[in-house]
Order: structure tokens, then sequence, then C-alpha cells
């Protein structure tokens, strides 16, 4: 029970921070209601939390997590869209302004893309979902097929990045607003073993201090 005792310990230290020492914030949330400019994609790994890598406060980022921070392609045929459904929201009843894929090293659901299909019922739903990130093995492996393993899944971090970025233009109502510049779409990457953030400028990653914003 120590495990929950800790979380616990959490609630009371965020409770006195924010409802006792700082009640403004959580009282204007309450009062006027959310309104983040920031929608991050983000992987469900327990490393890579956004609000505590970008040190951000209640209510500044709307935060999606799935495995290995996809975006599925638009798609309407009456079936459950998670992703999907908390983009639309974020972007059609929040009006957020930027979009970040947030991927990161030592990603599980692309480490389990890279070794390819698996024949085991514990992969019976990461398999399908990973699949969104098909093209991005495919490229890893015909331009770093000779690289080794842990390597080839670095290159496919990244390149599942670029996959989401393409998707998330396939949804008509972010490619109008992206085409209009009322919407801004970011690439990047968390270096878990040193780390350092990346962006994708162009076709490649850089450091975050490197690169021109969007405001």
């Amino acid at each position: 029970m120590n495990e929950v005792k800790q979380l616990i310990d959490g609630y009371r230290r965020f409770h006195k921070k924010y409802f006792q020492e700082l009640p403004a914030i959580y009282n204007s949330l309450f009062e006027q209601g959310q309104a983040p400019k920031i929608l991050v994609i983000a992987c469900c790994d327990s490393r890579v939390h956004p609000a505590q890598i970008l040190d951000t406060e209640p209510g500044d980022i709307f935060v999606i997590r799935n495995v290995a921070n996809l975006v599925p392609a638009h798609a309407v045929d009456d079936r459950p869209h998670g992703t999907s459904a908390a983009m639309e929201f974020a972007v059609k009843h929040l009006g957020v302004k930027h979009i970040i894929v947030f991927g990161h090293g030592q990603c599980g659901g692309i480490k389990s893309l890279m070794e390819g299909e698996h024949l085991d019922p514990d992969y019976s739903f990461i398999d399908p979902w990973m699949k969104i990130a098909q093209a991005a093995r495919d490229d890893v492996i015909k331009r770093h097929g000779e690289a080794d393993f842990a390597k080839q899944c670095a290159y496919g971090e990244q390149a599942a990045i670029k996959i989401s970025l393409h998707n998330l233009l396939t949804f008509p109502w972010i490619k109008e607003r992206h085409g209009a510049g009322t919407l801004f779409i970011h690439g990047w990457y968390f270096d878990i073993e040193t780390g350092v953030l990346l962006a994708k400028q162009g076709d490649q990653f850089v450091h975050i201090n490197d690169t021109q914003i969007s405001n």
C-alpha cells in the first residue's frame, strides 16, 4: 500500500498548493472554465508526463495520451474513436492554437512496432493500434536496415511523429485552420536519457532552442 499512500501524500501537497496557498488558479478555472491554447498528444509512458516536463500550471495544456503518441488518420465510420474525439473537442470547442505531437525515447509502443507483428494474445490490442505507424517502420527498415535494433527504434520514434503530423492534416477541420494560419502544428521529441527536447524542423529534429516557434 506504500504506492497508494505516495499518491495520497501527493494529493495533499497538491491541495495545499492550489487550494490553500494559490487558490486563485482553480478559482478562475472553476468560474471561467478551461481555455488552454495548446493541445499535446503524448504517450502513456509513465516517464513522459508533458505537464511535468514542460513545467505547466493547471489549465495550461490539454493533453491526450495514448500508446506511442499516435494520431490515426481521419475516419467517419460511426465507430468510437477516442483520440479523434479528444482532438475534436480541443480544436472545435476549446479553440486551441497549437497542436504538439510529443514523442520520446525508449517508447515501448515503437519497440513493439519495430519487432513486427506478434503471434501473441498479449499484443491483441497493441499490434492493431501500432499499424497506424506501419509506414514509419517500413521507412526505417528501408533506410536503416543495417543499424542495430535500438537505433532502429530511435529512428522509428521520430518517423512515427512525422506520420502523426501527416495524419493530423487528414482531419478537414484541422487542415482548414492550419491553412488559414490560426492553428499551428509541431512535432517534439524528448530524449529520456539526456533530457534534451528536440523539435521537428523541416525533415530533421533539432534542439528546441534552435527552432523558430510560431506564436
